[in-house]
């Protein structure tokens, strides 16, 4: 899809739905909640990615 946006589950992806009603019941713009969610995300992906990596190394130690 798009660069550094991790594929989600129907699941995650309606948490994600109800994370940005929620920020836009409190008053932020639609466009700006997305960005806020989209971002959580993709660091959210990094970590999980980077975990990951570290662990591949510490067991081919």
């Amino acid at each position: 899809m798009f660069n550094n946006t991790p594929t989600l589950t129907h699941a995650q992806q309606q948490e994600a739905a109800d994370k940005i009603h929620e920020l836009m019941a409190q008053g932020i713009s639609s466009g700006e909640a997305i960005m806020i969610v989209a971002n959580a995300i993709r660091e959210a992906e990094a970590k999980k990615l980077e975990a990951n990596k570290q662990e591949v190394e510490e067991d081919a130690e």
